[in-house]
């Protein structure tokens, strides 16, 4: 029997993250995906300014990847990891353990990073018993932190939008301040001047809650709310009390992972080391949902070598270690070394950046932050109408052939590490038309 085509159906998917409503009636469709351009189901080409969520940084539709997906699930489709193994699982594991930083040779896999972030605050609290420290219960995060969509992440993370209609948190956490300070820093390059002792904070929440914090988490470079980049000297502050005060650092670097700030990690960039390390996005290129969580080598053996017998840590997933996942994250990894994505990056930042500061003194452009191959433009929001300038300057990019992404009024940017200097040009020209449209 020939398939017989049906009408695109918009009204069961519920999606995520999106104005329902407004998709519904005014669809805009990605259709495939190749090298540095999504396209329409007309064909039309699409810039991709953001890897698609942070998280395509080779760029789209990379056969290697994809041939190995193909290979992989002739061989084995799936097969779980509780009391099994399966040779590629162990391969990736290994595999991704010589890109982490030194001592950080154990990996947990998930399946994203909302994942990762649950399964690190979980580590965190393990660790702490395993070594006679079953008070520290505590988790601190951060204001405007994203750690994903998880109960423990979201409570740890620092967004009150994504909080508000779900009620109560977990219990025993704490956040730090932000470091967003437009009259000290508007329009930095690079790493801001001002705010490191905004580290400091930590030892006000230590002097409330004495020895019951468990650990730290924060992004080395917060993007989802906005691109906020690290004062200097401010991770360094807070690597040094974490260490006094017996408090884990965690660092979430889902999206500062796999190349997008020139080193393989946001903690070699930035010459700070966390404790532990979450990630996913680039670690499969996206092609196959995948996420991880690195620790050093002292936490897992805490864990592991304080039981006698038996399972050591009563977590995991289904799909942890999944075999058509590790065969993405293995191609994906090849291409990161073979092709040199975190040089790639690092030479053309310095364009990047250029590219992004052109657009200071445009209609409402408040402020401009860049690090690495990450931009943020803010903008002063419509009075009475938060987050709908931005909005309008995301449609109307999109239907101009460019994809950016926005969060409140900031637009942020994150292409493909494959990037070159015309698709630099085409990504600022376009935007900044579209910042004058919406002046108004």
């Amino acid at each position: 029997m020939n398939h017989i085509p049906r009408p695109n159906n918009l009204e069961a998917f519920w999606m995520p993250y999106s104005d329902n409503k407004y998709f519904k009636d005014t669809p805009r469709m990605l259709a495939r995906a190749e090298g540095m351009h999504y396209y329409t189901p007309e064909d039309k080409p699409i810039l991709d300014g953001t890897a698609g969520l942070w998280c395509s940084n080779a760029g789209h539709g990379r056969r290697e990847i994809i041939e190995a997906i193909q290979k992989q699930a002739e061989i084995l489709d799936f097969a779980p990891t509780f009391q099994l193994g399966h040779p590629i699982a162990f391969e990736c594991a290994a595999r991704l353990a010589e890109i982490t930083p030194p001592g950080m040779d154990r990996v947990f896999f998930t399946n994203s990073g909302s994942e990762s972030a649950d399964t690190a605050i979980k580590i965190a609290l393990a660790y702490q018993k395993a070594r006679g420290q079953a008070q520290r219960v505590r988790l601190v995060g951060r204001e405007r932190g994203y750690h994903g969509v998880g109960f423990g992440g979201m409570s740890v993370g620092g967004i009150g939008g994504n909080r508000k209609q779900f009620g109560a948190m977990l219990p025993y956490v704490d956040h730090l301040p932000h470091t967003h300070d437009l009259a000290a820093n508007a329009f930095s390059r690079g790493t801001p001047a001002h705010g490191a002792e905004l580290a400091n904070q930590l030892e006000n929440l230590v002097a409330l809650h004495g020895d019951t914090i468990a650990a730290v988490m924060v992004e080395p470079i917060a993007g989802s709310t906005g691109v906020l980049v690290p004062p200097a000297g401010y991770l360094e502050r807070l690597r040094e009390l974490c260490t006094k005060h017996g408090i884990l650092l965690i660092y979430d670097e889902v999206i500062t992972g796999f190349g997008r700030i020139g080193k393989d990690f946001g903690t070699e960039r930035l010459g700070v080391q966390a404790d532990i390390m979450t990630m996913a996005k680039g670690l499969t290129n996206a092609a196959v949902p995948m996420g991880a969580v690195a620790v050093h080598n002292d936490i897992y053996d805490a864990i592991v070598n304080g039981v006698e017998n038996g399972i050591e840590l009563f977590h995991g997933y289904t799909y942890s270690g999944h075999p058509l996942a590790a065969a993405a994250a293995i191609a994906s990894m090849n291409i990161h070394r073979n092709e040199d994505l975190p040089g790639r990056a690092l030479a053309i930042e310095d364009y990047f950046a250029d590219g992004a500061h052109s657009l200071r003194g445009l209609p409402n452009v408040i402020d401009i932050r860049n690090f690495g191959m990450i931009a943020g433009i803010e903008l002063a929001p419509r009075p009475g109408k938060p987050t709908q300038r931005a909005m309008d300057i995301f449609r109307r990019c999109f239907d101009d052939g460019l994809l950016i992404r926005v969060t409140g009024d900031i637009i942020a940017l994150s292409p493909p590490l494959i990037i070159e200097k015309n698709h630099v040009d085409r990504i600022f020209n376009t935007l900044g038309e579209a910042i004058r449209a919406e002046a108004a």
